[in-house]
């Protein structure tokens, strides 16, 4: 007679019970009409456990491979194991080995999102460090614009989950949730707005304009004294509501013109320090991959988080443009870490 199948899942099942009610190897072999040599079997595999992982050696590669696959890494950011391997023609070495080789010598990391910058950016961002250096920052206003999402960026959802945890459900909007737009400004030791653009509003020039004039001047602004309004050096970015004539114009007719309103070289978020400003509120409103259900939750978020910052760190942030400065210059112009 030719042997069964093996046992199926709800036979396994049965003896596992049948076990756990003292029943005897040969009883639940007759129980279940089925070999006592099978019942027996299975139960010494399920005792024994997984077998320990064994190690196997990594196929060594000598001193010379391991300098051109160190060369290689340098040259090749962001490339596979495999294409790094391939590139200095060392074959016949498996994936495991070569992650672990490039472990001791890499880490993987993502691209960082920049603007491109090219040789001309670089000379503008050099003469705008040279021309600034002098500068007694705790005078500018550094101003800006940050877009807040129901969901948040991508990625911030990831973290550590317990064993035995299930991953909490996110939602997933099909069409998106839409955002707040939002103005801040920071100066000294001092916290501007920050200031909700009015939902569906477009920034060109015209209604950048009278945002700034609806929040920042007649809110904050007039407020200041004279000397204060003297001496204050105003911050923006080249987007073209804020560079065009027609905004240029109508700051200078607020007295914001000339040496008071600061030159931006291209391509530099990196240098505006309310960029990190904005970092420490995404961070606070996100944490623990929190998501909002309407617009009007995650603004007031991020009046919350932005009450939270002290004046303290503020100050760090406006206080770190000399060291910005020497660092554009030493990199002749290059990227910044902020």
């Amino acid at each position: 007679m030719g042997q069964k199948k093996d046992l199926t899942g709800s036979e396994k099942s049965k003896i596992v019970r049948y076990l756990a009610e003292g029943c005897s190897s040969l009883k639940i072999a007759k129980l279940l009409k089925r070999d006592h040599r099978t019942i027996k079997r299975f139960i010494q595999n399920s005792q024994q456990g997984r077998k320990k992982r064994v190690d196997k050696p990594r196929r060594k590669i000598t001193a010379h491979e391991l300098r051109k696959v160190k060369r290689a890494a340098a040259k090749m950011p962001l490339a596979t194991s495999l294409a790094i391997f391939q590139s200095c023609n060392i074959t016949g070495v498996p994936k495991s080995t070569r992650c672990a080789i490039l472990r001791d010598m890499a880490k993987v990391r993502k691209a960082e999102r920049r603007p491109p910058l090219n040789k001309t950016h670089k000379l503008k961002r050099q003469d705008w460090a040279k021309k600034y250096l002098k500068t007694d920052f705790s005078k500018v206003l550094w101003t800006d614009e940050m877009r807040v999402s129901l969901d948040g960026p991508d990625g911030w959802a990831r973290g550590w989950i317990g064993k035995g945890q299930r991953a909490p459900v996110r939602l997933r909007r099909q069409q998106g949730g839409g955002g707040v737009l939002v103005w801040a400004g920071i100066i000294k030791d001092e916290l501007v707005g920050p200031f909700r653009v009015e939902d569906g509003v477009k920034l060109n020039s015209q209604s950048y304009c009278q945002f700034l004039e609806d929040t920042f001047f007649k809110q904050w602004y007039r407020k200041k004294s004279a000397s204060f309004k003297k001496n204050m050096i105003f911050m923006q970015d080249n987007a073209p509501s804020h560079a065009s004539k027609y905004s240029t114009a109508w700051l200078a007719r607020k007295g914001i013109k000339e040496e008071k309103l600061m030159t931006w070289p291209p391509c530099s978020p990196d240098l505006n320090p309310i960029e990190n400003l904005w970092s420490i509120i995404k961070c606070e409103i996100y944490k623990e991959g929190k998501q909002y259900t309407s617009l009007n939750s995650v603004w007031e978020a991020v009046v919350a988080a932005a009450r939270n910052v002290d004046g303290e760190q503020i100050k760090t942030l406006t206080e770190s443009m000399d060291g910005r400065l020497l660092s554009v210059l030493a990199k002749k112009g290059g990227y910044i870490g902020r």
